[in-house]
């Protein structure tokens, strides 16, 4: 299981890379792994659209089941990866680049730095 340094990650297995003053979004290797075949994803928000902390986004279809995916800081949507779309299983095969799902403009900097890193995540994931 990859569990990158540098990373910050949720309880609900996402993560979150600040990049350039954004947030890159995407699910983690975990949680991949936990889903199965990822066969669609569907990002119910668009660039944009303010989300808040916590707020579901979308969602995940994976051969065994559904699964919601949260925004992890509060902030306004300013890309979603479209590439996603056409390739969902490019989350399986690589969730911490090609498989990122959003870029959020963070409202508050205390929310991202509030999230666990790869030593805490570790821990709740049991690796």
């Amino acid at each position: 299981m990859n569990i990158p340094e540098g990373l910050k990650y949720t309880k609900e297995h996402e993560w979150v890379k600040e990049e350039n003053g954004f947030c890159l979004v995407g699910i983690t290797d975990f949680a991949q792994g936990e889903l199965g075949d990822i066969i669609y994803l569907d990002i119910t928000s668009e660039p944009g659209v303010e989300v808040k902390q916590g707020e579901v986004i979308g969602s995940i279809e994976a051969i065994k089941t559904v699964s919601e995916v949260f925004s992890p800081v509060s902030g306004k949507i300013v890309e979603i990866n479209s590439g996603i779309n056409d390739n969902p299983s490019m989350v399986n095969t690589d969730p911490y680049g090609a498989g990122w799902m959003l870029k959020i403009e963070p409202s508050s900097a205390g929310e991202f730095s509030s999230l666990m890193d790869s030593v805490s995540y570790k821990s709740l994931v049991g690796a």
